[in-house]
Parts: structure tokens; C-alpha cells; sequence
């Protein structure tokens, strides 16, 4: 039984297949605690949780029709058995996407058969979780994965370009700079990467705060 703090159908706000639909399926819990957390409210282990079966999440994937899922939380990766879900969802035809913190393995994930999408997050200093990274599970991403890197600062895209260019991240998957909302401008972005002459990596907006409030939930 998995802790679901909450179940919706929105688009998807970022990533690969930013605005197409998805059903989202929100994880209560996370091993993190990251300065600009948009979704303290389900880390903790005491958030209100409704205890749904593999069965029961892959009998409400279907009933909405849509093919895109991302699991997310919190952390998903904390979850028990979470493969024995992932199985059960692309067995039934449908796009599975893991939105990661970064800090917990992928290895045996992605070493299935029935293989998951990848959404790394690299938690950059603003975070203060930078040395909670999990660095290895880099080996393991492909062209279908993202690595996305939330950046608050100046000193946040810097150690981001390095990270990029020590792992080749750019060769491995696909890459994302993404504002901390409310804290950098996205044309700052841009011309970090144009002075960096960074190819390859994308900026990317958080649509879903700019479609509805960016407190909202449930979208």
C-alpha cells in the first residue's frame, strides 16, 4: 500500500513532455528538506495520506484516459516496491515518469525491462541539500531522462554548468535550467548560457504557476 497524499490529471509543467496531460500520483514523504520546497506540505511523514494498492492506482490511472503518469512526491524513490507499480502501469500502456530529488538510486529501476523516465533533480547550494546528491546514478541515465537544475542564483548556475560539464550530462540526457519562482529572472538564465555558450540544455517555466496560483494544488 502506498501513502498517496494526493491524485489529479493536469499537464505537465515541466520536463520533456511539459504541457501535455498527465495524471500525477503525489508520494506523501521526502528525505530532504530543501530551501525552496514547493511541496513541503506532503514531506512529512504525518500529512494527511490516503493508503491505496498498486491495483487501485493502476484502476484510476486507466479511468482517466490519459496515457502520461508522473509519479512524484515528495520523494517517490522512498517508496517499498515501487517497480512492482511501475511494472503494472507501462504493462497497461502507459508513460511512466519518476520525478526524483536526486539523493536515492536509480540503478535497479533503471535496469527493468518495463524501464521508467527519469526526471533528476541536481539540488544546487541554494537548496542547502547539495551534498545529499547522488552522483553515481548519472551512469545510468539516457536520452530519454532529464536532469533539471533549479537554480536561485548566480552561484547556482555556476556550479550547475560545472556539474553539466564534469558528468557530460548533455551527451547522457537531456538537461533543464529552471528559476527558484519568485527568487531569479529566466532572462538571467539565458544570458548565463549564452555567455557560457551552454548548447544542448533548455530553459524551462513551472507552467502550472503561471496557469493557475502558484499555491495551488491539485493541478
Amino acid at each position: 500500500m502506498y501513502p498517496v497524499a494526493e491524485k489529479f490529471v493536469s499537464i505537465n509543467g515541466e520536463g520533456r513532455r511539459a504541457g501535455e496531460l498527465a495524471v500525477f500520483i503525489r508520494f506523501r514523504g521526502c528525505n530532504l528538506s530543501c530551501g525552496y520546497c514547493d511541496t513541503k506540505w506532503a514531506n512529512a511523514q504525518s500529512a494527511p495520506a490516503e493508503y491505496l494498492s498498486e491495483q487501485q492506482l493502476t484502476d484510476y490511472v486507466i479511468s482517466t484516459g490519459v496515457i502520461n503518469v508522473t509519479l512524484t512526491g515528495g520523494e517517490p524513490l522512498l517508496q517499498k516496491d515501487i517497480s512492482s507499480l511501475t511494472d503494472m502501469l507501462i504493462s497497461n500502456g502507459r508513460r511512466v515518469e519518476i520525478e526524483t530529488n536526486g539523493s536515492v538510486s536509480i540503478a535497479d529501476l533503471a535496469a527493468r525491462k518495463k524501464r521508467p523516465v527519469f526526471t533528476l533533480d541536481y539540488k544546487l547550494p541554494s537548496s542547502g541539500m547539495e551534498s545529499r546528491m547522488l552522483i553515481e546514478n548519472y551512469k545510468y541515465l539516457n536520452k530519454e531522462d532529464t536532469v533539471k537544475f533549479v537554480c536561485g542564483d548566480r552561484a547556482d548556475l555556476e556550479r550547475a554548468a560545472e556539474i553539466i560539464a564534469e558528468n557530460e550530462l548533455i551527451e547522457r540526457s537531456s538537461v533543464y535550467f529552471s528559476p527558484v519562482f519568485g527568487s531569479i529572472e529566466p532572462a538571467e538564465i539565458v544570458e548565463f548560457m549564452k555567455e557560457r555558450c551552454i548548447n544542448g540544455a533548455r530553459v524551462q517555466l513551472q507552467l502550472h504557476k503561471f496557469i493557475w496560483d502558484p499555491e495551488k494544488k491539485g493541478v
